[in-house]
């Protein structure tokens, strides 16, 4: 019975961060520009989007290799899987076992540089500039990343998402500085890794300063609404990520039935939408920085990274 309700909270949970990632895109562009004075697109108008390109034949260099071809694709499966691993509103999914942050992050990185070597496939200049800004970018953000999981571990003894966020729901940690810490890095780190202000403007193609686009700018057809629903599907999963972690109150456990779905469910599109809400009032008051400031803003994520694991581990050598 067990395993079959493990099945189910899975499937279920697979389809709605399929359905919902779009609707978090369009959720936080009508806020920016509802702050900015404006009407702004309906909420669905991603949604609009990913099936008006997929409806659309894509338009593919003569040197394009199978690479440039697979990689959307093998991008949104390695995201998509990540995505299976993140618990959010229950507990206990029959990929519990396989949902240690080690995997997660590894799948992440997969995905990027797929993308990355896709757009330095082609040969253009702007894509090799993208892959180029995206990796430097990546080579502080992963240190931070891993600087977390290493926090995290050494708190609750184990590296699985479930089971941190389980002692977490269930055991009083008490306010730790070295949470707090990990929280600012690995904020920090989803804006880098979702390519958001300040270190990059989605809705900017200015070639000086793109990054992320500058990557997908020869993609089009149904090969950039794959990119572009992995994008909106990777930065539900950040969300939930760090919903699942720093707040994982309300979350199902295990042994409860489907009826706490009825209580999880509207409580995590709560912690979702509220952490989507933060993001476009900060995007709203903050300008994008310069690229070459960038390393400068992930270096203070790896900073904090590294306070906060020697903070915790100075605090349990003294207990």
């Amino acid at each position: 019975m067990t395993s079959l309700i493990g099945l189910a909270t899975l499937l279920l949970h697979v389809a709605l961060m399929l359905a919902l990632a779009p609707l978090l895109v369009g959720f936080i562009r009508t806020i920016k520009a509802r702050v900015l004075g404006r009407v702004g697109p309906p909420v669905v108008q991603p949604w609009r989007d990913l099936l008006r390109l997929a409806r659309k034949q894509p338009v593919v260099a003569e040197n394009a290799s199978w690479l440039f071809h697979a990689a959307p694709a093998a991008g949104f499966a390695a995201t998509l899987a990540a995505a299976a691993l993140v618990p959010g509103f229950a507990l206990g999914m029959t990929t519990a076992p396989l949902a240690d942050l080690l995997v997660i992050a590894g799948l992440l990185a997969l995905a990027r540089c797929l993308l990355a070597l896709a757009g330095l496939d082609i040969g253009t200049a702007f894509g090799g500039i993208g892959a180029s800004r995206e990796m430097t970018f990546a080579a502080f953000a992963e240190p931070a990343m891993m600087l977390v999981i290493f926090t995290l571990g050494l708190l609750m003894g184990t590296t699985n998402l479930d089971a941190i966020a389980l002692v977490l729901r269930e055991v009083t940690v008490g306010l730790r500085v070295s949470l707090g810490l990990a929280l600012v890095a690995i904020v920090a780190v989803a804006i880098a890794e979702n390519s958001r202000l300040p270190v990059d403007n989605p809705a900017s193609h200015l070639e000086l300063t793109m990054v992320h686009e500058a990557m997908v700018l020869e993609y089009s057809g149904r090969h950039l609404a794959l990119i572009e629903a992995t994008a909106a599907l990777k930065l539900l999963l950040w969300m939930t990520l760090i919903a699942t972690i720093f707040a994982p109150f309300g979350t199902a456990t295990p042994e409860s039935g489907p009826l706490v779905w009825l209580f999880a469910l509207p409580l995590w599109a709560v912690k979702v939408g509220a952490l989507a809400v933060v993001l476009a009032l900060f995007e709203s008051a903050i300008a994008k920085m310069r690229v070459f400031r960038v390393p400068e803003f992930l270096g203070i994520a790896v900073l904090l990274g590294l306070l906060a694991a020697v903070f915790l581990f100075v605090s349990q050598g003294i207990a």
